[in-house]
């Protein structure tokens, strides 16, 4: 019989999680692809990916809202409470036999309670790791109601089992991002890059142009903390005023929808219209096949986001990351660690910036992840009644 796998995607870079994990489920001959689009990954103003998806061959089952509109604390629970009455009628009419999730962002939160309450087995992908903001706590919730974990490396892998899991049920497989990045940075460095003449005209955004090719620039990813919700424009501000001291060409992705996500938004627009820099062009996002193009031809990444860290190892990409939201995770040497403060930043990238390229490090896997995922879920057995096994 065939194991019906449903994978909840709620935003672009959810999606680049779990792209080859999806790929792999669809091709496999006891495995069959189901597939529910919601929260972030529905909205305009974060990138609707539905046709991307569509694109890429796959069937989108159910599709729903959830995400109140505010990103602040209150609306980022109300969110969850929606997605969980949402999803629990999704779940009951496509009966999946497994809910896929991937990582610890809030929304992953409401699949994953409502397939728990419904006796639906859980299969939890970048469990184990470390970090900062409210991302470290719902990472453990979700691994602590999970009957199957795929983490990215080892050390990730015996976090889980001294939280109690069952060791035959965690599988150290790697990163399923790292698959898609393995194959983009093959093709780009093989002569498929970014087409210039279309650029910034087909993925818009609003700015300064400049030559990707000809020119140094950074390339700049700063999500709010919701742990530290009132300080986030502050913090962005640090980061954008170290930026101006440089004037580079830079290309600065908006936030995610987490709570905080309106004042690091704020920070920006005022200091637009404040500076009208022309070196600083703003998307709202970009395709993985184009994001990790840019870290490979970027002269630094800057910023709070996990890529820096997860594909930034494999690429060897100089990275600056900031602040506490990455706190703890594990990383390469392409990384320096800075604090909110414009000075550490300056000084940072001004570090960097002399370093054209690190090794490649294999700190979360090796590019083969989806496959092997698929094939244990294709051949494991679940007991839906969880127990701790110390």
């Amino acid at each position: 019989m065939m194991n019906k796998i449903c994978v909840f995607i709620g935003s672009r870079a959810n999606y680049s999680s779990c792209k080859s994990i999806m790929r792999a489920i669809q091709v496999h001959p006891d495995l069959e692809l189901r597939t529910v689009l919601g929260a972030a990954g529905i909205l305009e103003r974060y990138g609707n990916i539905e046709q991307l998806i569509n694109e890429d061959g796959f069937n989108i089952d159910a599709k729903f809202y959830m995400i109140v509109e505010g990103e602040n604390p209150i609306t980022m629970a109300k969110s969850t409470g929606l997605g969980i009455i949402e999803l629990s009628m999704i779940f009951n009419n496509i009966k999946p036999d497994v809910v896929l999730v991937v990582g610890d962002r809030f929304d992953v939160m409401a699949p994953t309670i409502a397939a728990s309450y419904m006796n639906i087995p859980i299969a939890h992908t970048m469990g184990g790791e470390v970090s900062g903001t409210i991302d470290e706590s719902i990472r453990h919730a979700i691994t602590k109601m999970a009957h199957i974990h795929f983490p990215a490396n080892e050390g990730a892998r015996q976090r889980i089992i001294k939280m109690g899991e069952d060791p035959n049920m965690v599988f150290c497989v790697g990163c399923p991002r790292i698959d898609l990045v393995k194959e983009i940075i093959e093709s780009h460095r093989n002569g498929n890059h970014i087409d210039q003449d279309e650029f910034f005209s087909k993925y818009k955004g609003v700015g300064g142009k400049f030559d990707l090719e000809r020119e140094k620039f950074l390339l700049v990813s700063q999500h709010p903390v919701t742990t530290e919700y009132g300080e986030n424009r502050k913090h962005i501000e640090e980061t954008l005023y170290a930026l101006k001291e440089f004037s580079m060409p830079t290309i600065m992705i908006w936030p995610n929808a987490d709570a905080g996500s309106d004042e690091v938004s704020k920070g920006i627009r005022t200091f637009r219209e404040r500076y009208r820099p022309d070196w600083l062009h703003l998307f709202i996002n970009l395709p993985i096949d184009v994001y990790v193009r840019l870290m490979d031809m970027c002269a630094c990444m800057v910023g709070n986001s996990s890529s820096a860290i997860r594909e930034g190892s494999f690429i060897g990409l100089p990275a600056v990351n900031i602040g506490t939201r990455q706190m703890g995770r594990e990383q390469g040497s392409n990384v320096i660690n800075v604090d909110y403060d414009r000075e550490q930043i300056l000084g940072a990238i001004k570090s960097q910036l002399n370093n054209v390229c690190y090794s490649s490090e294999h700190i979360y896997g090796d590019g083969h992840a989806g496959e092997h995922i698929a094939d244990i879920l294709s051949r494991c057995q679940l007991n839906i009644q969880k127990k701790i096994v110390y």
